[in-house]
């Protein structure tokens, strides 16, 4: 059977407190204000979380081998983040979206061992995600 791939796209702004320092998760919140204590966060406001996403797409990443590519744009500067779907995802947060280094899950976990958290984006496109009025586009490209 051909590897199919699903694709589903976050948009979402920045913030004056966002850091990007932790060390083992990077995260997308609806939430619309968040505290320097999220020093995970990179973008506020975002239009899904993992509630939102397709049927079929929570499914594709819930196969064994799902491999997931989180493209992230900010004002010309993407990063990529490489990650990998479990089949002990429940993806039905309302709010938050966590991309995690680790094997954990819980609610909030949209993938796990995950080549990048929030301290190893590039320090540049965490700048201009410090602007509340930056856009982010996320693309999220599940294979598997």
């Amino acid at each position: 059977m051909p590897k199919t791939t699903l694709t589903e796209t976050i948009v979402g702004y920045g913030h004056e407190n966002i850091l990007a320092t932790h060390r083992a998760t990077l995260e997308f919140t609806k939430d619309t204000h968040v505290s320097k204590n999220g020093d995970c966060i990179l973008v506020v406001s975002a239009d899904k979380a993992p509630a939102d996403l397709s049927g079929e797409f929570k499914e594709k990443l819930r196969q064994p081998h799902a491999k997931l590519t989180i493209t992230i744009e900010v004002d010309g500067l993407v990063e990529q983040v490489q990650a990998r779907g479990s089949p002990h995802l429940t993806l039905t947060h309302p709010t938050e979206m966590v991309v995690r280094k680790s094997d954990y899950t819980s609610d909030r976990t949209l993938a796990v061992h995950a080549d990048k958290a929030a301290k190893d984006l590039s320090r540049a496109l965490v700048e201009k995600l410090k602007n509340p009025n930056q856009k982010a586009k996320i693309t999220l490209t599940v294979k598997g």
